[in-house]
């Protein structure tokens, strides 16, 4: 028989959207804003970085980042992130989460600062200090990730629950725009206030001594957002799951969450002692007991979220090709160094205005709708589609009349990506966890996706450099080129859409039902048949 559900807690799942449940997403989603715009700017100030630290005397072409530093500066981030994953998520569990939100936050803010204020006698020590702080910067971010959607899902009501999550996710899309606003703003000011001839008609003069203050300024604006926050964060109560459940308070739990509704709450507190000695409710991550009812969850949330960051990222590799294709970018001799950092801010935020944020607010809007399930599974569908579609007639679309179709394809597979698995694997995770793993879980599964995002973007970066060593771009062997790229990563997205059918669906159930925390009997099966349905007699196979 279930057991009946602390007051407390449903209060919280039948509450009405309120003005609570928007401060909660703001809060939350600043941290994510500040998230991606930290993420994704390195890569509009890469080339810039090229341009002022590795200029050659009487190269044909302007300076730009060796393969390895390349690699290091954009991906020493993500590495961070991974672990900040792992670390902050089992803290977030050991410690409550409020205490934990704090540390990350405080971690991003200095480290996008000292980002900016890296330093060395050479151009070796300059990206060496840049990376050692995007390292702790990635490590900051990282812990954002399980604990923004921890704290949201247990905050928000079961009916909405899948919305507000998504929504402080989709913040990320806001954050890519405001990386590429920025930059535009910043290096339209300097372009017109430091004049400067291209590289084609002086090498030396096309870099301006001024634009090594370019890239810091883009780097550092990113703890602007996450110090305007940090005081709301400390102000957020911890939220009435952790401290009934995991902290085993519920008188204050009560207290907290009275406030925040403004309605009589009863502690129950007998009826959470009685929880304290259920041992059903007591088993660790690493048990026979998690494995029986847990593991395939997380096997399911952990592979479709590495196969979908691989995909993801990846998507760089021909990003290029696009912006190209339709005179978005000149070539590098063409243009100063300054004004090509315009040219590719204007690039990345039209793609983010266009594809990246629209796709994320139509799964807000649908998510509790059509349910979790559902989008991930059209999203992985459609990604494999356009995928495929872009690689089998990979020649057709490099001809000059087809160029215009390849962006409109290109476009759709952000598009179906963030209307899919990229928001569908950051919910989920929070959702179907018990209270005390909940943080840990995500992160687990944030991080197995981050190992995908290290494989797509410089695994593949490698793979999809031409077969011709000659033509391959300059520090880097031989791939199997773009076309073969893209048909691995069709396999791949086909990959994400099998392992889908391991993640259970979550729209309109409570956390604990969804979690199985409810349930008294252990050896029960993990979804309750719904009314009208035969019940299904459990087979018990054993342990594991």
């Amino acid at each position: 028989m279930p057991r009946e559900q602390l007051q407390v807690l449903k209060a919280l799942d039948v509450a009405k959207t309120q003005l609570y449940h928007f401060t909660a997403i703001v809060i939350a989603g600043m941290g994510f804003f500040t998230d991606a715009y930290d993420l994704f700017s390195i890569s509009l100030v890469t080339k810039l970085l090229g341009r002022i630290y590795y200029y050659e005397e009487g190269s044909a072409k302007p300076g730009t980042l060796p393969p390895v530093v390349a690699s290091s500066v954009t991906g020493v981030a993500l590495v961070g992130t991974l672990a900040g994953q792992l670390f902050f998520g089992w803290l977030g569990d050991k410690m409550g989460r409020k205490k934990v939100y704090g540390m990350t936050l405080l971690l991003m803010i200095l480290c996008s600062l000292a980002s900016g204020l890296s330093f060395g006698k050479s151009a070796k020590g300059v990206m060496a200090s840049l990376c050692f702080f995007r390292f702790w910067l990635g490590f900051g971010i990282g812990g954002d990730y399980p604990l923004s959607a921890t704290i949201m899902a247990e905050y928000a009501n079961k009916k909405t629950r899948g919305a507000f999550i998504a929504a402080v996710f989709a913040m990320q899309g806001f954050g890519i725009l405001a990386g590429g606003i920025v930059s535009l703003t910043v290096s339209a000011a300097f372009d017109h206030k430091f004049k400067a001839p291209a590289y084609s008609v002086d090498p030396a003069g096309s870099t301006v001594p001024q634009a090594d203050y370019i890239w810091r300024i883009i780097l550092m604006f990113g703890a602007f957002p996450a110090a305007m926050t940090y005081y709301w964060r400390m102000k957020m109560p911890e939220t009435a799951r952790y401290t009934a459940l995991v902290a085993k308070n519920a008188k204050q739990a009560a207290q907290d969450m009275a406030k925040v509704l403004n309605v009589e709450i009863d502690p129950e507190e007998a009826k959470v002692a009685r929880l304290v000695q259920d041992k059903g409710n007591s088993f660790g991550l690493f048990s026979r007991e998690f494995a029986r009812r847990h593991g395939l969850h997380l096997v399911g949330t952990c592979t479709t979220w590495f196969l979908l960051d691989i995909a993801f990222y990846s998507q760089n590799l021909f990003q290029k090709d696009v912006f190209t294709a339709i005179g978005w970018i000149p070539k590098a001799a063409t243009m100063n160094a300054v004004h090509e950092v315009y040219r590719i801010s204007r690039a990345q935020t039209l793609i983010a205005l266009c594809s990246t944020v629209p796709g994320y607010w139509f799964t807000v809007f649908l998510i509790d709708v059509i349910g979790r399930f559902a989008i991930q599974l059209m999203g992985f569908f459609f990604m494999t589609v356009f995928m495929f579609g872009l690689a089998f007639p990979y020649h057709h679309w490099t001809l000059p009349e087809n160029r215009i179709a390849f962006v409109v394809m290109y476009s759709f597979t952000f598009f179906f990506a963030n209307f899919g698995p990229n928001a569908t694997t950051f919910v989920v995770p929070a959702e179907i966890f018990p209270a005390r793993l909940r943080s840990t879980c995500h992160g687990i599964s944030a991080a197995a996706g981050k190992a995908g995002a290290i494989v797509g973007a410089y695994g593949f970066l490698y793979a999809s450099q031409n077969k011709d060593k000659s033509l391959a771009d300059k520090g880097y062997p031989a791939g199997i080129g773009v076309k073969n790229s893209l048909i691995v990563l069709g396999v791949v997205n086909f990959l994400g859409m099998l392992f889908t059918f391991l993640v259970p669906e979550t729209k309109g159930k409570s956390l604990e039902d969804a979690a199985g925390e409810n349930e008294d009997d252990s050896v029960k099966p993990y979804n309750e048949p719904e009314a009208g349905h035969n019940r299904t007699v459990p087979v018990n196979l054993g342990e594991f």
